[in-house]
């Protein structure tokens, strides 16, 4: 290398070591400022509460009680706080998220959201430990209590609680006190599914057929070409009568296309390579090696099933666990898309309602879009904005926005935003890309965002109006049900009651795909035997003519050969005699008797005959 492409090569190593360490710096200085205001924030705290004591003890005007802070105590002026206080006063039902944190909790200025808005789509996001998956629990609650089924992905085993009402503490009741909510322990209808019976649950299984080209050709990560030939081959199984029921069926389907008895099927619509059918086949190998061989098969799930109303009006939370998510991202974020689809295909138009009839949170939604394509993503989209009007809401939960789409954001009418941390450049690109997205505020949210306490978020919903709320540092509340993991022998007690499974408990492997190409080609396979076998009757029946024809001309040959010299001699012999006496001899009577003529040709044709086989 020359001394000119060493220097080169050096500068630009000291200038990206220059840029890193300037990002460095610009997160550091966020860090302290944050460290800084929430310094201050409890200094003023602490200030108000001394002036309160102090004032009460010398016998002066009480100050303001604590439940309705002055404006100099948090971020907010009075005007902020009395337009958040209106903005979140609806007329109608409304889930009860919390109290506005102003310095201290404010009990007197509730944020809530419409319950007639949840079918709008919504967002929980925050750094991992910030509370995200109580927020999950505290927003299922009240929607069962409500009447409206709740669907959710169990990730950790976390929401299993839902199911045992909560334990009183005195931590957690000084708390609750705190923000206005009058808690009470309360567990909650709940039913388990598991994804194929792997875990405990009642089984969820879909079939091939049902999971559909697109979403399959996204979980198997295939390209566009890859994808189209999958189309193909659903488009002939669908034409033929030809059930794709799990992956057997399929790969069944892909191999008789490719082979030399079905490769002619897809003549005049474009064909399969074997190539490209070689990848998808590798690809299903791999996919059923993550455990999608017990997810794809029957009986199929009715997913109104997750629309249900227990007996007492409250809706039914149905919680899918998913152990071991992490190992395969692409099967869970692909099922739950699945079930939305399926959902939107099944349900009726039904408009603006009330409540919701469903309410479905996706967990770990980054999974769902990692690496999606441009149709798979235009999908999502479609399905989200158009599933409303069948009375569904889609409430995404995952650690920031930016790990949503933009167009599936744009959807989005509800945001409950937990704590974002900014200890890496990384981490301070996303903060300012989240900030950028919120409507003006009277909050530094650059700042307030990285402040955030434990089951505190900034909160901004759709109101009754459509119109969007004012932004809202909120204390959440506390859920009533436990917080801890049901006992495992109360949930299999429960997966064991539960009616659906009678229904859906045991797989059934019904003639399908692979049994119908199976027997086609054992019956090709013995048409085709029978056929060589019936060739190769015809040519020995053949020879065996041929050979029959042949002795038989060998033997009139034979028998002329033979009458021919029988006639020589009795001529020869019946000259001499006659030349002698001038009469038939007694020879020549015997010889020319039919009976010794008879025999004598049979002797002479077989000499003749063996003559001739030597």
């Amino acid at each position: 290398m020359s001394d000119d492409a060493v220097r080169r090569a050096q500068e630009a190593a000291d200038a990206a070591a220059a840029a890193a360490a300037a990002l460095q710096e610009q997160a550091a200085e966020a860090i302290r400022k944050a460290e800084e205001a929430a310094a201050l924030a409890r200094a003023a705290a602490e200030a108000a509460t001394d002036a309160t004591t102090a004032a009460s003890g010398a016998g002066t005007p009480s100050a303001p009680a604590a439940s309705a802070p002055t404006a100099h105590e948090g971020p907010l002026d009075a005007g902020e706080v009395d337009r958040i206080r209106a903005g979140y006063a609806f007329e109608g039902p409304a889930l009860e998220m919390g109290a506005l944190v102003n310095g201290e909790a404010m009990p007197d200025v509730p944020v809530r959201i419409p319950l007639a808005m949840t079918n709008r789509h919504g967002l929980v996001a925050g750094a991992t430990g910030t509370g995200k998956t109580r927020t999950l629990q505290l927003l299922a609650e009240q929607l069962a209590a409500a009447g409206v089924a709740v669907f959710a992905a169990d990730i950790k085993g976390d929401l299993s609680g839902v199911a045992t009402p909560g334990t009183s503490s005195e931590k957690l009741l000084k708390r609750t006190d705190g923000i206005g909510q009058a808690w009470e322990a309360a567990g909650f209808p709940t039913e388990f599914f598991s994804l194929g019976g792997v875990g405990r649950g009642v089984p969820i299984r879909a079939t091939v057929s049902g999971f559909g080209p697109l979403l399959l050709g996204k979980v198997l990560g295939l390209n566009e070409t890859q994808e189209s030939s999958l189309g193909l081959v659903f488009h002939y199984a669908n034409r033929n009568g030809l059930a794709l029921l799990d992956l057997d069926d399929l790969r069944a389907v892909l191999a008789y296309l490719v082979s030399d008895e079905g490769k002619g099927e897809l003549d005049g619509l474009g064909g399969l390579s074997k190539a490209t059918v070689g990848v998808i086949l590798r690809e299903l190998i791999t996919f059923a090696d993550q455990g999608a061989d017990v997810f794809f098969g029957e009986p199929e799930i009715d997913t109104a099933e997750f629309l249900r109303i227990a007996a007492d009006g409250r809706g039914v939370i149905s919680l899918l666990e998913v152990p071991g998510v992490a190992d395969k991202p692409a099967l869970y974020s692909t099922f739950l898309m699945w079930l939305l689809a399926d959902l939107y295909g099944g349900l009726p138009e039904v408009g603006d309602l009330d409540r919701p009839k469903l309410v479905f949170f996706f967990d770990e939604a980054h999974l769902l879009f990692r690496d999606a394509s441009k149709e798979f993503l235009a999908q999502v989209v479609q399905t989200v904005r158009l599933i409303r009007s069948k009375g569904v809401g889609v409430f995404f939960v995952t650690q920031t926005p930016k790990d949503v789409p933009g167009d599936v954001l744009a959807q989005l009418g509800s945001r409950v935003q937990h704590q974002l941390r900014a200890f890496t450049p990384d981490d301070a690109k996303a903060l300012r890309a989240t900030v950028s997205t919120y409507p003006n505020s009277g909050y530094d949210l650059e700042e307030t965002l990285t402040m955030l306490g434990t089951g505190e978020a900034i909160v901004t919903v759709m109101n009754e109006k459509g119109a969007p709320s004012p932004v809202a540092w909120t204390r959440l509340r506390a859920p009533q049900a436990s917080m801890a993991p049901s006992e495992d022998a109360a949930i299999e007690a429960a997966v064991a009651a539960s009616p659906l499974t009678a229904k859906y408990g045991t797989a059934i492997d019904r003639e399908s795909a692979h049994e119908l190409l199976t027997k086609r080609m054992a019956d090709a396979a013995a048409a085709a035997d029978a056929a060589e076998a019936a060739e190769a009757q015809a040519k020995a029946d053949a020879e065996y003519a041929k050979m029959q024809a042949k002795i038989e001309a060998d033997r009139q040959k034979a028998e002329k050969k033979a009458q021919a010299e029988y006639d020589r001699l009795m001529k020869q012999t019946s000259s001499r005699a006659r030349s002698r006496t001038g009469q038939r001899s007694a020879l020549e009577e015997v010889l020319g008797s039919k009976s010794t003529q008879k025999v004598i040709t049979q002797v002479l044709t077989g000499l003749f005959g063996m003559a001739k086989r030597k």
